[in-house]
């Protein structure tokens, strides 16, 4: 045997250890896995330093990146941050917060969250356990963390990124040590995201790598889940538009549309419970209007980043395809109204509430005319929001409709100054969408509001108005499943004659016996107003009957009245038919949450 075959057969182990060390740290978890590589390396140097050490350096190797998600935005973010940590060599254990075990953060030393936040400034649904362990008493001292928060909210709500902020503020108090500020983004996030996400790797990249190429490298988490399609909401596919069919009747106030879109080849797909992201465009007649009372032509050049780039185009160009100009933030009316002077703008700037509400009802337009001013295009552009996509419950199965998509619409529509505003992505839907054009649209999975996975849960859906979108699909799949589990829907719209939506679908399910109970509630068909909550009291022995043998229950529609009035209504049924306190209600409804049987969608 030659001399470097012989150090070589000394270096390696036979197959029997191998054997053997596979056998042992078959059951190791990464940070064990981790710890032992730090073990051997001491051992084999046989150097004087102490074992714990070598256990902590490996330990500190690991960028841990949790994600607190409602409908994918926070997970969409910590994937793209833990796939830069990789590429800068860093190892990562990337998890959704539901997947971690809070009583490991005593053990970590490096720690990125990017948090969601509901509209009530409560957690999402899988941070809720997480949330309420850090605030315990269970919750552990943190000297030796360090850490980092990126909050993704909406300034329109009141408590604006308040989930973030609720980490930040407890982890700080905890001991732990901020790497980076936090940093609370708009739903214009993805520049804001991506700079923190920069600064974060820069910042951690040095520390983080020093020691791991001495060590064995530590299991990661898959960054993504296999993609089946190459699309997403920064690289959209051009789909079909195939019909918009109005399902309300002539003399309803609403105007709600069936939309069909041909998916075609792309390779996208959905569960029900998902959103389709579209991408609109602003109405050029609107953008007009704008122009006309700025005293713009229309040519003048505005510069912009975007995707990465600096990016220069004529403002109306801009103004109908890059910005939000009907959603105003009320920081744009804050700004206008020290840009105008005017006194009622002013006023409305010193009260948080109010100036939130009069920019969720006052178009740009309405605002201009309302308090006129003197600006530049780029001072203009520099204001206003960048535009987003708008995201629908899907409302269709594909085990029912193959590679087309379905959506339930309602069109944004009010008067001001006797002329009509329509809603920016509604109204191009549903009015200035042509039937074979192009519509840019991705799938966005939400794994928080889906059907049982035992086809023989019963289910009770509630679904008032446009709600009841994703449960058309729930039963579309539950009929193309053959699924056993008992059905029983909640609807509820102004008036019968003209507002039921797919009633005559609704009617076939109940005749074949795929749906076993229907209640509607139509506020306007009587003198004393009815709605969803009241057909649930009626039923309330039943419900519960139905929420103790084990059913799902779903609420989809209006954020701000209908699911609070719906949850205040469960708490009321569990406490009186469970015999429970109002805390003990609380605490039962939170853990139907917890456990996936109670989920919301809402907007």
């Amino acid at each position: 045997m030659l001399p470097k075959q012989r150090n070589l057969s000394q270096t390696m182990l036979d197959a029997d250890q191998l054997a053997s060390l596979q056998q042992t740290i078959g059951s190791y978890s990464p940070l064990q896995l981790a710890w032992a590589s730090g073990y051997l390396a001491a051992k084999s140097e046989q150097s004087s330093v102490a074992v714990l050490p070598a256990a902590q350096a490996a330990v500190s190797s690991t960028l841990t990146i949790l994600y607190v998600s409602q409908t994918g935005n926070a997970k969409g973010v910590a994937q793209q941050l833990a796939q830069s940590a990789e590429a800068a060599g860093i190892t990562v254990n990337l998890k959704n917060v539901a997947d971690y075990k809070a009583k490991s953060l005593k053990s970590e030393t490096h720690l990125l969250i990017v948090a969601s936040t509901n509209g009530e400034g409560e957690a999402p649904d899988d941070g809720l356990e997480f949330h309420e362990f850090l605030f315990s008493k269970k919750a552990p001292k943190l000297p030796n963390l360090k850490y980092s928060v990126l909050a993704l909210g909406d300034s329109s709500y009141e408590f604006f990124c308040q989930t973030g902020k609720d980490f930040d503020e407890r982890l700080k108090a905890l001991g732990a040590t901020q790497v980076s500020a936090r940093v609370d983004c708009d739903v214009d996030y993805d520049s804001d995201a991506k700079a923190w996400s920069t600064q974060i790797v820069e910042t951690l990249k040095e520390e983080l790598t020093s020691s791991a190429d001495a060590l064995a490298p530590v299991v990661n988490l898959p960054v993504s889940n296999s993609a089946d399609s190459s699309y997403n909401k920064q690289n959209p596919y051009a789909a079909e538009f195939l019909v918009s069919q109005k399902i309300t009747g002539r003399e309803s106030a609403k105007d709600v549309r069936h939309i069909e879109i041909d998916l075609g080849e792309s390779g996208l797909t959905y569960q029900p419970g998902d959103a389709l992201g579209v991408w609109f465009e602003n109405d050029q007649v609107l953008v007009d209007e704008l122009l006309q009372l700025l005293a713009f032509s229309g040519d003048e050049q505005v510069t912009f980043s975007k995707d990465d780039s600096e990016q220069t185009l004529a403002i109306s160009e801009a103004l109908v395809s890059v910005f939000e100009i009907t959603q105003t933030a009320p920081s744009f009316v804050d700004f206008w109204a020290k840009t105008s002077g005017s006194a009622e703008l002013l006023t409305l700037a010193e009260d948080k509430n109010a100036l939130r509400e009069f920019a969720a009802n006052h178009q740009l337009v309405d605002i201009l005319k309302l308090a006129p001013a003197q600006v530049t295009p780029q001072e203009l552009i520099d204001t206003l929001r960048k535009m987003t996509p708008r995201l629908y419950s899907i409302a269709s199965s594909q085990a029912e409709v193959d590679e087309e998509v379905h959506l339930t619409v309602g069109l944004v529509s009010y008067e001001r100054d006797g002329k009509t505003r329509l809603g920016g992505a509604s109204g191009y839907l549903a009015q200035r969408l042509e039937e074979g054009a192009k519509v840019k649209v991705f799938v966005e999975h939400n794994d928080n509001f889906r059907l049982p996975e035992s086809d023989d849960t019963p289910v009770i859906m509630i679904g008032p108005g446009t709600g009841v979108a994703p449960f058309r699909a729930f039963m579309q799949e539950r009929e193309a499943r053959d699924a056993g589990g008992d059905n029983w829907m909640f609807f509820g719209d102004q008036t019968f004659t003209q507002d039921f939506l797919y009633q005559v679908e609704w009617q076939n399910y109940l005749k074949s016996g795929l749906l076993t109970k229907m209640n509607v509630a139509f506020s306007r068909d009587q003198a004393e107003k009815i709605y969803v909550q009241d057909r649930l009291k009626e039923q309330a022995k039943e419900v519960f009957a139905w929420l103790e043998r084990g059913a799902h229950l779903y609420v989809c529609g209006d954020a701000n009245r209908m699911a609070k009035d719906v949850h205040n209504t469960l708490l009321e049924i569990i406490a009186e038919q469970g015999g429970l306190s109002t805390e003990q209600a609380e605490d039962y409804l939170k853990t139907l949450r917890v456990s996936k049987r109670y989920q919301k969608d809402v907007y």
